[in-house]
Order: C-alpha cells, then structure tokens, then sequence
C-alpha cells in the first residue's frame, strides 16, 4: 500500500499511462511539457507565479489555450470542467459574452492613457451605489497594490507603524505580510520570503485565527503602536478558514477601543459572497476594504475604499502617497462594469449560491455514506475540500500530510475531466456559468475519485 503511494508521489507510473488503481489513462501533457520545458529558459521555474508549477500535485503544468462559459482547454486539447475561475475572479465564466463585447468596444478607442476616463466614474458609481460600506474608492491595479495602499492609508492615517495580521491570511505579496501568509508559502513549507528586510516583519505582528487572548495581549504589548489589523473576509488562501461572527465583531470591538483600524482584504470574498462581500456577511463596518480583479472581469485590477474622511488622507488631498499609469485602465474598466451590472441585478447571489449549496451538500451525503475522512467547507460560492473530519477554522488545525490524498485526488480529477487549483490549500469557486449538467458530471467524477484515494490510502 505505502509503496503504491510513493510510486504515484513520484512519477513512478508515468510510464504505464495509469493512475492507482483506475486503469484510466492519465490525460495527454506532451504539448504542455514541451512548452514548460521552453518556458524553464525564460522564467525561474517556468511560470510567472509559484503555484502554477503544479509542485504540489502531479505531472507538469498544463498550458491552458482557451476558457469559454465554464470550460479550459489545454495545449493538448484537453477538455475540463474548471472549478479555479482565474482564482476566483470569474463570476461569470470565461469569456463572459457581454465583458467581451464592452471590452472590444472600449478598445477602439484606445488602450491606455494614463489619463482620467468617464469609465472610472462610471464604475465608481456602480459599486459606491450598491455597497454602503464605503464612501470613496481609489482603482489601483492588482489585489496586492491594494492592500499594499491601504495598509500604507492606515499607517499614515493612524501615525502609527505596526500591524496586526492572521497566521495563515495572504494579503498579496507585499514585503511586510510575507510572514507566515498562506498559498504558495505553505504549499512550498516556508512561512516566510528570502528578500523580506527583518525591520519590515518587525512591524507585523502574527497571531493565530479565533484567538481573542492573543489579540488582546498583542494590544497591550504593543499599545498605542498598531495602526490596523488584517484580515481576510474569510480566509481563504490557506484552506477556507471560515471564522464565527462573534470572533469579526470582536476585532471590530478591540481596534476601535485602541484606536486602530480594521482592514477587511476582500480581494477574494468581495463581489464574490455579495455585492458587499464578507462585510456584510458578517454584518460588521471596516475602516478600510480592498478588492481585486473580480471588479475587471479578471483582468488586472484592484481597488481599496473607506469613509470621505479616511480617504481624505490619500494624495493629492492627504500626505498619503499612491499613484499608477494603469491605474482606472479603460479596459479594465469596462470590463468591470459589464461584469458587475450583471452581479447587481436582483436575485443573481441567490441563484449562484443555491447553486453551490446544493453540489456541496451532495458531496457531503457522499462522504458521509461512505464514512470518508474528508470535510466540504463553503461559503457563498466558494468551497474547498479537506481530507479531515475536523471543523478547521485555523492554519494550524490544517494536516500537511493530508495533501499526499489531495495530490492523488487531483490527478484523479484532471483524468476526468475536472480542473481544481494545483494545491490542496487552494479553494475552489463556482461560477454562473455551471450548469447543472456540468455539476452532475463534477460530482460523480469527484466521487469515483475519492474511491480511488481511500482505495488506495488503504
């Protein structure tokens, strides 16, 4: 038994062209491992972001050609079921018919121009009239680049230094929050970046999630020095740590006590649980909320909002400094209004989420029926799959060892059609996209699949 997991950990059955136990044949990679190959010449492992080198799971990288409705194909012509959504951002689906007709529309026009556009009003005034969190925006051009702005907005804001985060949370990779994040970093075993001057971690202060002791220590550690805590909406870049209301209203309670603010990093759960996201989720006001690129229909975007007096603070009416030539960008722009004009209308989060609630309880049924260690967590739309029976609402209740199943899960899946984020830490997404016939077939393939892993983990 542990020497036909090793075999598949390490390739072994490459050769024969099947997978476990299955007989299936794995899916043909020739052309994306002819491309990964080349690409090794130009980029340091191959890709332009870690988690895309499948490290973690089986084979090569697939080089994806195309994305349309809720379906990728790869360089060799294979055909999935895609449950990453660009990492969530595509609400939509690929390809979304009315993104790409606006787009193409704005484009003839032009592509950037460094320069104030009516567009930027127009999907400021989209998103200012749906979500009465906050008050004024500031379009800035990744997830990472807005965090980056809002913690730079609370320090100057507060006239203070330090900053509280969560063991776990991944706020982009901005120098100071590179400490104990999650992602790529724990999926790699590091819990820290090479790079990271010590004084810039110095800063931030790490404690574990659902630890109220911990908050309340560091505060008094460290008093009158925090100028914000930050956190997920819901963490989920290192599994879906799903946190009880009473522990978000807590640090609402505990930063305005001592004078700090609370940052919501919403580049995930924005737009995505709600058209006011987690915070409305959990019923509670940020100070500050940053967003990403599911506000440009994926493509590069990102954006941080607060009060009128807050983002008073920001140049060029405050001494806070943030600029960017792609900033409120024309396509991503239009892409974002047509994206979002379609996540307004009435009953659209209903019918998604319904969507997920019910393929997630049924993969539930499943497990249970079968008395599977193996746990569905979801919210909204998002879901992530834990070989576990533990109810894990910290990084630290996440078994590393639990991976090797996902690895052969994963392999398993891409067999049958179906595409989930290459690590076992990532969360999945559905989209308005999926059918309910492309869901049916979703489950039955990730059903015939957990038979393979407890098989075999036998």
């Amino acid at each position: 038994m542990l020497d036909s997991i090793k075999k598949i950990f390490s390739g072994q059955e490459e050769e024969t062209g099947v997978t476990g136990t299955t007989g299936k044949p794995d899916i043909a990679r020739e052309k994306s491992g002819e491309l990964y190959e080349k690409a090794k010449k130009y980029f340091p492992g191959g890709v332009n972001s870690p988690v895309r080198a499948f490290k973690s799971v089986h084979g090569t990288p697939l080089f994806i050609e195309k994305g349309d409705g809720c379906f990728l194909w790869d360089a060799d012509g294979n055909k999935f079921i895609d449950f990453c959504c660009s990492w969530g951002p595509l609400i939509l689906g690929h390809n979304n018919a009315k993104i790409r007709e606006k787009v193409t529309e704005v484009m003839q026009n032009g592509m950037s121009f460094g320069a104030p556009t009516a567009l930027e009003n127009e999907l400021a005034e989209l998103i200012l009239s749906n979500n009465k969190l906050i008050q004024k925006i500031r379009f800035v051009s990744s997830g990472t680049e807005a965090v980056m702005s809002a913690i730079r907005l609370a320090r100057g804001y507060t006239k203070r230094d330090k900053i509280l985060k969560f063991e776990g949370c991944y706020h982009g990779h901005v120098d100071s929050l590179l400490v104990k994040a999650g992602s790529g970093l724990v999926t790699f075993g590091e819990t820290s970046s090479a790079g990271v001057p010590k004084s810039f971690a110095d800063e931030t202060i790490v404690v574990s999630l659902n630890d109220r002791k911990a908050v309340e220590e560091a505060f008094e550690q460290f008093k009158d020095q925090i100028a914000a805590i930050i956190i997920e909406g819901v963490p989920a870049n290192n599994g879906l740590l799903i946190q009880d209301k009473e522990f978000v209203h807590f640090l609402r309670d505990v930063s305005a006590k001592n004078n700090s603010l609370l940052i919501f990093d919403e580049v995930i759960t924005g737009f995505r649980l709600g058209f006011e996201g987690a915070a409305r989720y959990y019923d509670v006001k940020p100070d500050i909320i940053t967003y990403g690129k599911i506000i440009g229909g994926g493509l590069p975007v990102g954006a941080y909002g607060a009060s009128v007096e807050i983002m008073s603070s920001i140049s060029p009416e405050g001494p806070v400094y943030q600029a960017g030539t792609l900033s409120g960008n024309p396509v991503a722009m239009a892409a974002g209004i047509a994206q979002l004009t379609e996540l307004a209308k009435s009953g659209f989060y209903k019918d998604l989420n319904k969507k997920a609630e019910e393929f997630t309880d049924s993969i539930r049924r499943f497990t249970t029926a079968k008395n599977y260690k193996f746990k569905v967590f979801n919210i909204g739309s998002i879901f992530w799959f834990a070989f576990s029976e533990k109810d894990i609402k910290t990084a630290e209740e996440i078994d590393p060892a639990s991976m090797e199943k996902f690895k052969i899960f994963h392999r398993e899946l891409l067999n049958r059609g179906i595409y989930l984020g290459p690590s076992g830490y990532e969360v999945g997404f559905i989209s308005a996209a999926h059918s309910k016939i492309e869901l049916e077939k979703t489950k039955r393939a990730i059903f015939d699949s957990l038979d393979i892993v407890f098989r075999t983990a036998r």
